[in-house]
């Protein structure tokens, strides 16, 4: 389930995003990390918000939570799947699993992969409420990934107000969104006109993004069999590609620029 950089072939110009251009990944396993958390919060009778991508992110966490318990390393949970793109996705996930790498495709020997002891697919709007009545530990996946829409607010209006409850946020939070309030230690988040106090505990969870760590990125560049001869770093925020932009130009000696919204450049093949 896990995906991995492909080997880049030579090109003329270089297109690379830059999202953690300035600092790496946390050292912990993802499973690790997943298994720590979701054993504290449930021993003390919390329930766990997962704002997750509908496509790919969540049924990642479904994967290793469906590990998680194959190999007895965290308690047997209710999971919710509060979305229905998620939902749908799910489906076709469950439906193509001979598309899926090697270890998807072994653990699905055994099983659906995604399917975890507890697991609750929800579509309709009733059904989403009913989640909010639930008040014993449980994982609640829900869209959007950093919060920013859709029916992951409400269940963070109900869960964040009690410190027994956390929220992972599980990969990247763009500035402006509430995923990045939250990550910034805000004490409340406007969520449908009000303000929600926040005393749930906030646990970022990098090692989940689909986006690379910097040694990463660097790693991934070095495999070019010959520098470009232009490099332009996209999908980042300042800071973080002005600090790859050095890296690139110390490490490599490349031309690199950080690209500005609607720039225009010729594409010019070497001879």
């Amino acid at each position: 389930m896990p995906t991995f950089a492909a080997q880049v072939p030579r090109c003329d110009v270089l297109v690379c995003e830059s999202t953690y251009g300035d600092r790496e990944h946390p050292e912990d396993a993802p499973h690790d990390a997943l298994a720590k958390i979701i054993t504290r919060v449930s021993q003390r009778g919390g329930a766990i918000v997962m704002p997750a991508f509908a496509l790919g992110r969540t049924q990642l966490l479904m994967f290793y939570l469906r590990q998680l318990e194959d190999w007895d390393r965290i308690p047997t949970l209710p999971v919710y799947v509060d979305s229905p793109m998620a939902v749908s996705v799910t489906e076709l996930y469950q439906r193509y699993k001979k598309e899926f790498d090697v270890d998807f495709q072994r653990e699905a020997e055994k099983g659906d992969p995604l399917n975890v002891r507890e697991f609750h697919l929800t579509r309709s709007a009733e059904e989403s409420k009913q989640i909010n009545r639930i008040n014993t530990p449980c994982i609640i996946l829900s869209a959007s990934g950093m919060a920013t829409g859709g029916r992951v607010l409400h269940h963070l209006a109900r869960r964040l107000p009690d410190s027994r409850n956390a929220v992972l946020l599980g990969g990247f939070q763009a500035e402006g969104t509430r995923g990045r309030s939250l990550a910034e230690g805000a004490k409340t988040l406007r969520i449908h006109g009000e303000d929600v106090p926040v005393k749930a505990e906030i646990i970022p969870l990098h090692q989940f993004s689909g986006h690379a760590g910097r040694s990463e990125l660097l790693r991934w560049m070095s495999g070019l069999p010959e520098a470009p001869q232009q490099t332009y770093l996209v999908h980042g925020e300042p800071k973080a590609a002005i600090a790859l932009q050095a890296g690139l130009r110390e490490k490599f000696k490349w031309r690199v620029e950080v690209a500005a919204y609607q720039q225009e450049v010729p594409l010019t093949p070497r001879a």
